[in-house]
């Protein structure tokens, strides 16, 4: 897709959060996607992986090599900041309080997964409504479809992986089963979709 569709996809809208979901090949798929974005980047980055526990913690220090942005771990009742990627912590559901605040849970496993996409996102829709962006990319179950579906209802922007690109492409076709997404890109234009929304600051 050319740089003029992209942007009449973000045409007039504000954008507080970027929020995004990924399973099986997700790393590789962000690796392709996040080292566009300056370290002023204008959101939070708050991102849902499923991983093993043991490679967890090695988010970070793996991204921060190869990201502008700042690189954390979410923390319990810590506010989003622009210009930092978050990735969900081991073994804890990731939610947005009302308050828009950080929330770390030990609720049972969604679609076999603790941290679920569907909660990070389903809450984020609530709090952020139609200034949130979500994008689900690679995975080989359907977390996050729910997720992208709640992001579409409360009027944001859905961005879904091209499934004939995607590693794995069970977790974005089940999103486009259940509602469709306003894009389905493959990875180099979602990053330029996310570099462009820089230029289109409300």
């Amino acid at each position: 897709m050319d740089d003029a569709s992209l942007a009449l996809a973000l045409a007039g809208r504000r954008i507080s959060a970027v929020v995004i979901g990924a399973s099986a090949g997700g790393v590789n798929a962000l690796i392709e996607i996040l080292p566009g974005l300056p370290r002023e980047f204008p959101y939070p980055v708050v991102t849902v992986l499923h991983v093993m526990r043991s490679r967890q913690n090695q988010l970070v220090e793996v991204f921060q090599q190869r990201v502008a942005l700042r690189v954390e771990e979410a923390v319990d009742k810590v506010e989003p900041r622009p210009g930092t990627l978050y990735f969900a912590p081991a073994d804890y559901h990731l939610s947005i309080e009302e308050e828009g605040v950080f929330s770390l849970s030990l609720e049972p496993p969604v679609h076999f997964a603790r941290p679920a996409i569907d909660i990070t996102m389903e809450t984020a829709a609530n709090v952020y409504g139609p200034e949130l962006v979500g994008i689900l990319l690679t995975g080989a179950n359907h977390d996050g479809a729910a997720g992208m579906a709640a992001i579409g209802a409360a009027g944001g922007l859905t961005v879904v992986q091209d499934p004939a690109e995607a590693q794995v492409g069970v977790m974005p076709k089940e999103a486009i089963r259940l509602r469709a997404p306003d894009l389905v890109l493959p990875l180099r234009d979602i990053r330029r979709l996310l570099q462009l929304s820089m230029e289109n600051l409300q």
